[in-house]
């Protein structure tokens, strides 16, 4: 029996694959198995791999009818192969790249094992298994302009992680923009939201019951305290942020009608601004779009970001909106740029 890093892999995973006696795999099944873990073989070698490690584990093959299945023995005793499949190891490494700011530190710590063993697995099955190069394959790119991510200390985010976990108060120190001086105070944590490259921590302050929004790179200390987190009734992350609150507050809903240009509108017909949303085409060839959304800063910056691509039709504060800083926009371009 061969002992390549590949053969002994795949030797692995088919040992992991075989359920006990009266459960059985066929070779075929195996192979497929296989397959999906990036390990490109037929079912003969799946067969002769069988017969091979048959030889040293308890497996037995149910030969009364073809495809015969495989099976650990019915009194084999309990066996676990140490190790991660090649899909696991993707996974968590996947989600140690695009999730790690928020999942709690204390989870990162326990799992950081299995990151340096996930590594070790991408590593070994290099040139061996196409999975070994997805992660050089995907990116997520944001939608806007690329920002470089805020320093967060990492005592911060520990600390105020632990206290959301756990749903105690913390004691920060928080240096609010535009303020020369940093405030101490205590908070009740209630949720972490990461939008774009900054990350938010949602909660109350001291005693009082409304809600706040904290940047994580503006809390320059935080410390545990014993006190309970104070949750206001009722609170639902979700609900919260359907209201607008990321997109800077707002007014409540309104009808949006805009009209797009072809070229700049054609995308909405398949990322939708809500679920009500309808797309007519004009007799001149531009788009119009009804929709009903949050009216908030968000909102405004969106339309803005279109230039003379977009025209908002309704309802008419929106419009009055656009047209003052179109106005102004006009104005500034008009004059040459000071020194």
């Amino acid at each position: 029996m061969s002992f390549t890093p590949d053969t002994l892999l795949r030797h692995w995973q088919t040992l992991r694959r075989i359920p006990r006696h009266p459960l059985k795999i066929t070779a075929a099944e195996l192979c497929q198995h296989l397959g999906s873990e990036g390990f490109v073989v037929g079912k003969r070698t799946v067969e002769r791999d069988l017969h091979a490690l048959s030889s040293i584990f308890p497996l037995v093959a149910d030969e009364r009818s073809k495809p015969y299945g495989w099976s650990w023995s019915r009194d084999a005793p309990s066996f676990d192969l140490p190790g991660l499949s090649g899909n696991q190891a993707l996974t968590l490494l996947m989600a140690r790249e695009y999730l790690r700011a928020v999942m709690p530190g204390i989870t990162l710590q326990q799992l950081e094992p299995y990151f340096r063993q996930a590594e070790q697995h991408i590593n070994t099955i290099a040139g061996h298994s196409a999975l070994a190069s997805w992660l050089d394959k995907v990116r997520i790119v944001q939608p806007t302009q690329p920002l470089l991510a805020p320093l967060i200390d990492n005592d911060v985010l520990s600390t105020v992680q632990h206290a959301l976990l756990n749903d105690q108060q913390c004691l920060i120190s928080y240096h609010r923009r535009g303020r020369l001086q940093a405030e101490s105070y205590p908070l009740s944590p209630l949720a972490l939201v990461q939008r774009g490259q900054a990350l938010y921590l949602v909660a109350t302050i001291k005693r009082y019951s409304d809600i706040r929004l904290l940047a994580l790179q503006r809390i320059l200390s935080a410390e545990t305290l014993a006190e309970p987190a104070l949750r206001p009734t009722g609170f639902d992350l979700d609900d919260y942020m359907s209201s607008g609150a990321f997109g800077w507050g707002g007014s409540g809903a309104i009808r949006l009608r805009l009209r797009f240009s072809q070229r700049t509108g054609a995308h909405l017909n398949e990322t939708p601004l809500s679920l009500d949303q309808t797309v007519s085409e004009r007799a001149d060839g531009q788009l119009e779009l009804t929709a009903t959304v949050q009216d908030t800063q968000q909102l405004l910056w969106w339309l803005r970001g279109f230039g003379d691509e977009v025209e908002v039709v309704e309802p008419s504060e929106m419009r009055a909106k656009m047209r003052v800083l179109a106005d102004k926009l006009a104005a500034r371009y008009a004059r040459e740029p000071g020194p």
